[in-house]
């Protein structure tokens, strides 16, 4: 990591606050383990950290653990021998990182799909794209080599086809929209995305407007770069972020939503093994349907 902005703050609580998905609890147990160096050095997670000092995190370790199958529930919309399609639900994490180990997606997928073990990538067989935690929705996981070289082809060349169902502040007056803003990591909070960012990286987000609210619009949006928190952030960038969204959403509360109002709800892609154009939904979650039910359209 780069010269700090916690000048002042345990290491513990800065580095908690840094990682993104990392817990203090797991922060702690890496300092002590000496996978956290101060200016080259070992230090205790009480040290406060001095203006200029230098802060090493090595999670080579961490991320080379292989996860572990574990009986959790899946809703799995289509399986064959090349594919699974999932609707993940919110707060499920999709593979294990720094911050999280058990419990994600990926080791749910291990139990369900044995076959998955041993595949590529290593810490998270099967795996082409992402959700956020909070986010639900569709997802593809590739079942077999060749599906997963095919469908990273098809993600890197923009075949993919991804639609979300998202309610925004504000009032949307135009049918349809474009975002073209370059995000990167944020130059200082280098735990956020931003279009404030000195390692710009082409991004576009299209949208287009389904019903509009006395204090919300409810939005069809499609990414067609695959950045991280894209969404979140060119929404949020364009004076209307996402409901709910705590990080990058308005201060002061979720509004009617309990959680983020995201929702992946349609893929579409070339199937690796038939090479027949496919396409998978899945349903507004109840929450989210509930929120639409509650607000006043105009």
């Amino acid at each position: 990591m780069s010269e700090t902005e916690g000048a002042g703050r345990r290491i513990d609580a800065f580095l908690a606050e840094s990682l993104r998905d990392v817990s203090r609890a797991r922060v702690q147990r890496m300092i002590t383990g000496g996978d956290v160096l101060v200016d080259g050095g070992p230090v205790k997670a009480s040290h406060r950290l001095v203006e200029g000092e230098k802060v090493t995190v090595c999670l080579t370790r961490v991320m080379k653990e292989k996860p572990r199958p574990e009986d959790m529930p899946l809703d799995i919309l289509h399986e064959d021998r090349d594919i699974i399609l999932v609707d993940k639900p919110s707060g499920l994490v999709v593979h294990p990182g720094a911050g999280r180990r058990t419990q994600t997606l990926v080791n749910a997928l291990l139990y369900r799909f044995p076959d998955l073990a041993g595949q590529e990538p290593e810490d998270r067989p099967g795996i082409v794209h992402r959700l956020d935690k909070e986010t639900s929705g569709v997802m593809v996981v590739a079942r077999s080599p060749r599906a997963l070289i095919d469908l990273q082809q098809q993600l890197k060349n923009r075949e993919v086809d991804k639609r979300y169902l998202g309610l925004v502040w504000g009032k949307i007056n135009h049918a349809e929209g474009r975002l073209s803003w370059p995000i990167g990591r944020h130059a200082r909070h280098r735990d956020r995305i931003s279009i404030r960012t000195d390692k710009p990286r082409e991004a576009e987000t299209r949208y287009r407007l389904l019903q509009a609210y006395q204090e919300f619009a409810y939005l069809e949006i499609h990414p067609l770069t695959g950045r991280t928190h894209q969404i979140r952030v060119h929404m949020a960038a364009a004076g209307h972020p996402l409901v709910g969204d705590s990080r990058y959403g308005r201060r002061g509360g979720k509004g009617p939503s309990p959680r983020l109002f995201l929702h992946a709800a349609t893929l579409k892609f070339r199937h690796p093994g038939s090479g027949e154009r496919v396409e998978f939904s899945s349903p507004l979650p109840p929450d989210l349907q509930a929120v639409l039910d509650r607000i006043r359209p105009l």
